[in-house]
């Protein structure tokens, strides 16, 4: 096979180790250094990246993406802003405030009203239900749907009632100020291993709109569900120009996911730190090559070889051993993602971070790993200037002086 020049030459000094057991020593250790730090970071990202994703399907499933204030005076239908590109579904909802209270306590929660059948179609929820289902909240019948970790704090089961009392629309009587409560009855519990599984309530949009003494239109608003919650803006965007008011998730669930991003991205900065100190120690390796192949570049000088052609060798050596240790880490981090959960189970860690104990989550991003192959052979190319641009200043007569 033929091979230029400079890569030819540069390739022989990569791969010598007699005479040289120092040089080849640090080379290994750059070479270690780049693979295990491109593994450790294709690790790390990949489980923040699976755990954001938890976090965007289980948290986000119960808070709306977005919710869109009615106008009074318009008349919305069942599909007007599924047009709006990004939105898959939407659906009339009332959201309140209230107390929930049993024979164990009472706790400060979110009511939501919903239309069942929607919702059994197009929520996670309806995917997650431990016992029962969104078709059995019947207009009238003044049934609830409640979360695992609620259930168990009031010691609520199915068919046991228990009291709600909505903040909203109190007033005065004779002893005092009077809230709208109501028995309502478990119809439905559902697990989505949310922080909000103990906060949020779920009923029929009419009962809820009883229990706040009003009319169901004048208290809905529109809940979009959209194809990527993260997408949200140009939805927003969109509802602007026509003039519609919204509040989206980012309002409620924002500071938490500011803060799991702000987290991946130091721990990736860290991380490509790590990647930057082994690609530097490229510097000294081909550094002490430069020095002790003085004699062979004078030659190689002498013998009609342009300085170009010098520097290309000492370029090719650090890329090559950039690309060695990238390839390295590369596969065995996308090898080791794979494998996590199953290593986890063998060594017996206790690292289960999926609520439901199936291991830790983990989301392998291949434009991620594109990027950062990218970035380590860039940082590996940069680190050989320096060693390259000493060779080409070698001076044949003072290099072969003593030869």
């Amino acid at each position: 096979m033929f091979y230029p020049l400079s890569a030819f030459i540069g390739l022989r000094y990569a791969k010598a180790s007699k005479g040289s057991h120092f040089i080849a020593f640090i080379n290994f250790f750059s070479v270690a250094g780049i693979a295990l730090g491109l593994m450790a970071l294709i690790t790390v990202l990949s489980v923040m990246n699976g755990f954001e994703g938890e976090l965007k399907l289980r948290n986000l499933g119960i808070t709306p993406h977005i919710l869109v204030q009615n106008k009074p005076d318009a008349d919305i239908s069942a599909d007007m802003f599924n047009r709006i590109e990004g939105v898959v579904t939407s659906v009339q909802q009332i959201d309140s405030e209230g107390i929930v209270q049993s024979s164990e306590g009472l706790k400060g929660v979110i009511f939501q009203g919903i239309q069942p059948d929607i919702m059994q179609r197009s929520s996670i929820i309806a995917k997650n239900m431990l016992v029962g289902q969104f078709t059995d909240l019947v207009k009238g019948e003044y049934g609830i749907v409640i979360g695992r970790a609620l259930s168990i704090k009031l010691n609520l089961r199915i068919g046991e009632q228990a009291r709600l009392i909505a903040s909203e629309n109190s007033y005065f009587g004779p002893f005092g100020r009077i809230y709208s409560q109501r028995v309502f009855r478990v119809v439905g519990i559902f697990n989505m291993g949310s922080a909000l599984d103990d906060k949020a309530i779920l009923m029929h949009i009419d009962d809820l709109a009883r229990l706040l003494r009003s009319k169901t239109p004048s208290l809905a608003q529109t809940r979009l569900f959209l194809k990527d919650a993260f997408d949200y803006k140009s939805v927003v965007q969109a509802l602007d120009k026509e003039g519609y008011s919204s509040t989206n998730w980012r309002d409620q669930q924002g500071v938490l996911f500011d803060a799991v991003k702000m987290e991946k991205n130091m721990m990736s900065l860290m991380l490509l730190l790590i990647i930057s100190v082994a690609a530097f120690n490229i510097v000294s390796a081909l550094v002490m090559v430069v020095t002790e192949k003085q004699g062979d570049i004078a030659i190689l000088l002498t013998q009609g070889m342009t300085r170009s052609n010098i520097m290309g060798i000492f370029l090719f050596n650090g890329v090559y051993n950039g690309i060695k240790g990238t390839a390295i880490g590369v596969v065995a981090g996308v090898l080791f993602v794979s494998q996590i959960n199953n290593l986890v189970k063998l060594f017996n860690l206790p690292i289960f971070l999926s609520p439901d104990g199936q291991g830790v989550p983990t989301d392998l991003q291949w434009q991620q790993v594109v990027f950062l192959i990218g970035t380590s052979l860039i940082l590996c190319f940069l680190a050989s200037l320096y060693p390259a641009y000493r060779a080409v200043k070698v001076n044949p007569a003072d290099a072969l002086k003593y030869e």
